[in-house]
């Protein structure tokens, strides 16, 4: 199934998609806290195709993030073999672990902003991981049952603050870089671990990164595993799994996203991911 969280008249809302339109989950305001809480969503999304409710058309809604304050976003640097390569570096022997804060992230349509302080802001095409209950010291045969759903996740890097230190954080979390969504595939509409899915990042239509979720170097099982080995994964926890080569930064001369340009990321089976980027107000 595929989810969709969206705002009307100020209030959150979270819906399951039938074709063209959103049948809104009853008792279901905010996916993060259902999932905490323990709510069945897959059994009320099901419920919900089924009940002749009125449809709303998904063309027009106001989106909001799948999850919109997650306690924790873990993303993955240099986890494409070929993004290493790019930068210099060999295949890491441990991921690359740093965090977002979820005042970071925007979703679907919500502009990207271009901070008055840099004008290297770099585009990141990657796959969201968000997980469906309390995980700790998962194995490879277990670790993906923990795993709700897919989405996509543009991890837009602002590369001069970035480099300043040699922890990336300061870098990661400007205000308007965490572009997250538009939807939430449930994983059971997917292949496990969501492999074999083309990957891309266009930027005003032009084709910048694509790849395959096959070519991570840890894949979504194995990063879960790693994860958990320290700490408690949680309901509404989201995991981004780094991105393939073809960023800005690594290009001659590099590719920096201005006022006015569009960025894309477009996971197969997943949907399209699209965020306009605006300077800071």
């Amino acid at each position: 199934m595929k989810l969709v969280s969206y705002r009307k008249q100020g209030a959150l809302h979270v819906g399951v998609v039938d074709g063209k339109g959103v049948v809104e989950l009853p008792g279901v305001s905010d996916l993060g806290a259902a999932l905490m809480q323990g709510v069945d969503v897959m059994a009320a999304a099901k419920a919900a195709l089924a009940s002749p409710a009125a449809r709303t058309p998904l063309e027009g809604i106001e989106y909001a993030a799948p999850v919109t304050r997650p306690n924790k976003v873990v993303c993955l640097g240099l986890n494409y073999y070929d993004h290493a390569k790019e930068g210099g570096r060999e295949k890491p022997d441990y991921p690359w672990f740093f965090y977002r804060g979820s005042s970071s992230l925007i979703a679907q349509g919500e502009p990207g902003i271009k901070p008055r302080v840099s004008d290297k802001l770099d585009y990141e095409a990657e796959l969201a991981v968000v997980i469906g209950k309390k995980a700790r010291h998962m194995t490879h045969e277990n670790a993906l049952s923990c795993v709700f759903g897919y989405s996509c996740f543009n991890d837009i890097s602002v590369r001069d603050y970035q480099k300043k230190t040699g922890q990336w954080t300061i870098g990661k979390n400007f205000d308007g870089t965490g572009p997250f969504g538009p939807l939430l595939v449930t994983a059971d509409e997917l292949p496990p671990g969501a492999t074999g899915l083309r990957i891309q990042s266009r930027l005003n239509g032009q084709v910048m990164q694509d790849a395959n979720t096959d070519d991570m170097i840890w894949g979504v099982a194995e990063t879960i595993v790693l994860l958990t080995e320290c700490m408690t994964l949680e309901p509404g926890d989201v995991i981004a799994m780094g991105t393939p080569a073809g960023v800005g930064q690594a290009r001659t001369p590099p590719v920096w996203m201005k006022d006015g340009d569009v960025v894309e990321i477009d996971i197969e089976k997943i949907g399209v991911l699209r965020t306009p980027i605006r300077n800071e107000g």
